[in-house]
């Protein structure tokens, strides 16, 4: 498992926890979710993740149902968020 996927479901389990959703098992639906749980336990306003373009290996561009949009990728073994152009 890689490291950005184990440091996502350790955040959405936190968040599952937290609001009482399921971990989705399809593969775009988790993608969406665990994004969400990384970006709102990184702080950063978002709401829900409603499109995720995978850029590349533990490498994401979110945009957010309020407008922002995130770069979430893994540098040196820690999630990285920041503001996507």
């Amino acid at each position: 498992m890689n490291r950005f996927r184990e440091l996502s479901i350790v955040a959405g389990a936190a968040l599952a926890s937290w609001s009482g959703m399921a971990l989705a098992q399809a593969q775009g639906i988790s993608d969406a979710k665990d994004l969400t749980a990384v970006i709102a336990l990184n702080g950063k306003p978002c709401g829900t993740v409603v499109n995720a373009t995978k850029r590349g290996e533990d490498d994401y561009v979110a945009t957010c149902q309020d407008g922002n949009r995130y770069r979430v990728y893994v540098k040196d073994g820690r999630v990285i968020v920041e503001k996507a152009n």
